[in-house]
């Protein structure tokens, strides 16, 4: 191969800092995005006069479109270059911010969020791509650490931003700044993204698999679209058959993309990242962490703010503990932890988040409705410190042993498990908790605060149980992490093909 045209980025050169500082805060963006909304569902429903139909879709459409677009955008990344699908990706989010802010309607409001969504998808898995590329293998585990802190961070803030934006009325525009506040930050990571950000791609020519594309959106959309509204719908049985049929269309998908494979080299997705047992492992636990998030955070919001009547800002202070051990335990694991004791780092930390979510429950039936939010803060530290021990490690042991020309499509995968493992979490929701709840309400703050109470301490059961899955799960990661630096020797740095 002859030598590249393109000098790669020295290791000490600052620039590739800039870049991690952009890439890293459109990443939080997105993470606030996917929560702030719920908070402000009051003050929409009256401002829009939005019916509940169009509530769910505000919430619920860019889930659908976030997740059905991952994989696709993770490999336009490869083929037309990460830098310029992140730049892409940031102006149509910041747009579509703007829309949903000055929305007139609720089905503006609606369309603006599913376009919000999309754009996510081309945006998100540029990010760790970016990463994966612009790190040198050494340096790669300290950035991975950073990034678990900013999934911490961006985990419990956007419910606190939310009821801070919504409760001061910023020039009497209620709701909507919780979607204009995207505008300067988005401006600003274009600007500096241009600037900063070293382009790059796959080193082979590769080609858009449109076949595949609309098989995995499909495929996707039959799985998530019922899984969030079949309780609304009361679980009707096109629901069932949808989820069911999911099944045959994702084995579809894969008999496609082996064909593909052996045809010209340019699937949708590489399925040979499987053949590597650290990532189909990280896969799956990414996925069963997935599930227990979701089931987790919406039945959390729902108990404080209508169980125990809490305001919206007492609720999103309340979880200002949980950030704050997500952080600190995220950057310890990677940077301290990992590089000694490997994968018993990420299975320490699902035993104790399951033991801070035992610890949690217990308090619940102990105080009642009469648990105050010091009370929380034991379990809700806990519960961070195992959160943080497994969220960056586990990113970087996904993409450890991954080819650089494969990134994006891996960070798609990465990012669409993710998702899926949440939007199983959000319909297991409908069975855990409201199966408790429903019909047992009444009309007393009494009757409303026990019934959530016992559906919030059921739900934290089944959370539990799947923590100790996880852990069972991780027993398939490599023992140990690669001294130092997170990831497996990688291809020579001509490998990379930089551009600009």
């Amino acid at each position: 191969m002859p030598p590249d045209p393109a000098t790669p980025p020295d290791p000490a050169d600052r620039r590739r800092w800039l870049a991690l500082a952009v890439v890293m805060t459109a990443a939080f963006m997105d993470l606030v995005d996917v929560t702030i909304v719920n908070i402000a569902i009051p003050s929409i429903e009256r401002d829009l006069s939005a019916t509940f139909g169009s509530i769910q879709w505000i919430t619920a459409g860019y889930a659908l479109a976030f997740a059905a677009g991952l994989i696709t955008g993770g490999r336009l990344g490869d083929i037309y270059g990460r830098k310029r699908l992140f730049l892409l990706g940031i102006t149509g989010f910041t747009l579509a911010s703007a829309l949903c802010g000055f929305a007139v309607s609720a089905e503006m409001l609606v369309a603006s969020r599913l376009l919000q969504g999309a754009m996510a998808a081309l945006m998100v898995p540029q990010v760790l791509s970016i990463i994966h590329v612009t790190f040198p293998a050494h340096e790669r585990g300290k950035v991975f650490g950073m990034f678990g802190a900013i999934v911490g961070l961006g985990a419990v803030s956007g419910p606190l931003l939310g009821a801070l934006l919504t409760q001061w009325n910023l020039f009497g525009l209620e709701w909507r700044p919780i979607f204009l506040i995207n505008l300067p930050v988005g401006i600003a990571g274009v600007i500096l993204g241009r600037k900063f950000i070293t382009e790059s791609k796959a080193p082979k020519a590769l080609r858009l698999d449109v076949v595949g594309v609309v098989l995995v959106t499909v495929a996707m959309l039959m799985l998530v679209y019922p899984l969030t509204r079949g309780r609304e719908l009361d679980w009707p049985l096109w629901g069932h058959l949808c989820m069911a049929g999911s099944v045959l269309v994702f084995a579809a998908f894969v008999a496609y993309e082996k064909a593909k494979t052996r045809k010209d080299g340019s699937p949708l997705v590489e399925l040979s990242l499987f053949k590597m047992k650290s990532f189909a492992a990280g896969i799956a636990v990414q996925l069963t962490f997935g599930v227990s998030l979701g089931i987790f955070f919406l039945v959390w919001t729902l108990y404080m703010q209508i169980g125990l009547g809490w305001t919206p800002l007492r609720a999103g202070l309340t979880g200002l503990p949980f950030s704050l051990a997500v952080s600190t335990a995220a950057g310890l694991s990677v940077q301290k932890l990992v590089p000694r004791f490997g994968r018993k780092v990420l299975q320490a930390g699902a035993l104790t988040m399951a033991a801070g979510v035992l610890l949690y429950r217990w308090e619940a039936g102990r105080y009642g409705m009469d648990i105050s939010t010091w009370q929380m803060v034991p379990p809700l530290v806990v519960m961070g410190l195992g959160m943080g021990l497994i969220v960056a490690p586990l990113t970087d042991a996904v993409l450890s042993d991954v080819p650089r020309d494969h990134s994006g499509s891996a960070s798609g995968l990465i990012n669409t498990v993710q998702q899926m493992g949440h939007a199983l979490g959000l319909g297991l929701v409908s069975v855990v908790f409201f199966g408790v709840i429903d019909g047992r309400t009444g009309k007393t703050p009494a009757a409303v605060a026990t019934a959530f109470g016992d559906g919030f301490q059921n739900a934290l059961w089944w959370v539990a149980a799947v923590l100790v899955g996880i852990f069972l799960l991780m027993f398939a990661l490599p023992k140990r992490r690669v001294p130092e630096t997170g990831a497996a020797p990688q291809p020579p740095e001509r490998d990379r093909v930089l551009v600009g």
